[in-house]
């Protein structure tokens, strides 16, 4: 039988890989650099999060899962950043945020 645990852990798992998900579903479907940019910035940043407190939840009160919550601290502040860095070299290189034909005039 599985303990309370497992099965948090593994619904941790599972909410990670559904953001996962619809952030590649995000960068597939989305129509240019910066809303596909802020699809995969939210979900994957959630998404990796998720994945890794389910990881250290499932290891248990340990020195390894003490390094993965560290690691998803880490990543759950250095994944925005990057995301914000990679939006405003895009906006100096010069490319135009998408926009309705009905809000260009």
């Amino acid at each position: 039988m599985m303990s309370v645990m497992t099965i948090v852990s593994v619904l941790f798992i599972l909410g990670g890989l559904f953001f996962f998900t619809t952030a590649t579903i995000g960068l597939i479907r989305f129509p240019d650099f910066f809303t596909r940019l802020h699809a995969t910035g939210k979900g994957d940043t959630l998404a990796v999060f998720l994945s890794l407190l389910g990881l250290a939840l499932y290891e248990g009160f340990s020195l390894t899962g003490l390094k993965i919550v560290i690691i998803a601290i880490f990543m759950f502040i250095a994944q925005p950043t990057a995301t914000h860095a990679i939006s405003k070299a895009g906006l100096r290189f010069g490319l135009k945020p998408w926009m309705r034909e009905e809000d260009r005039k």
